[in-house]
């Protein structure tokens, strides 16, 4: 059974190295400052006693005050689990780091949380739209979608030749 390191776990390993990264430890996860999160992310993976080498999930949850990415780290090797957390402030233009550049499999993730929440991935190398529309001018899964005001644009243009 994988092993899941707690967040007062991941704060004594990372506190040496990253001491101002963490913003709160929580019983399951650690949640750091967004700016740390990249470098963590890198540390954690490459560090031969952690090698969490595959991300098995990222999504985002809407606060209405924030939004947090939630990342769930596995090391395959050492067959144990890791959840981190990093808030992004403000509802006009969200903004996290892109674990892409470690991760490969972090790029649907992170284009679908773009598509969906509206949370943009600094440095992804193609954040664009995977499940709505390119122009479609909302995030659907947020919280003030239905304060959207819907009439404000037009669907795609359709041909007669379907």
């Amino acid at each position: 059974m994988t092993r899941p390191f707690t967040g007062a776990e991941l704060v004594d390993v990372l506190r040496g190295r990253f001491p101002e990264a963490t913003v709160e430890v929580q019983q399951e996860a650690l949640v750091l400052h967004r700016e740390a999160l990249s470098d963590v992310c890198a540390y954690l993976k490459q560090e031969p006693s952690l090698a969490f080498n595959f991300l098995t999930s990222l999504t985002t949850v809407d606060y209405l005050d924030y939004f947090e990415g939630v990342y769930r780290l596995v090391s395959l090797s050492h067959n144990h689990s890791a959840v981190l957390k990093a808030r992004a402030y403000g509802r006009e233009d969200p903004w996290l780091p892109s674990v892409v550049s470690l991760w490969r499999g972090a790029d649907l993730q992170e284009r679908e949380a773009w598509d969906l929440m509206g949370v943009r991935f600094e440095g992804h190398p193609n954040l664009r739209r995977i499940m709505m529309w390119e122009g479609y001018p909302a995030h659907p899964l947020r919280k003030d979608f239905m304060q959207f005001d819907h009439r404000t644009f037009a669907l795609p243009a359709t041909s007669d030749q379907d």
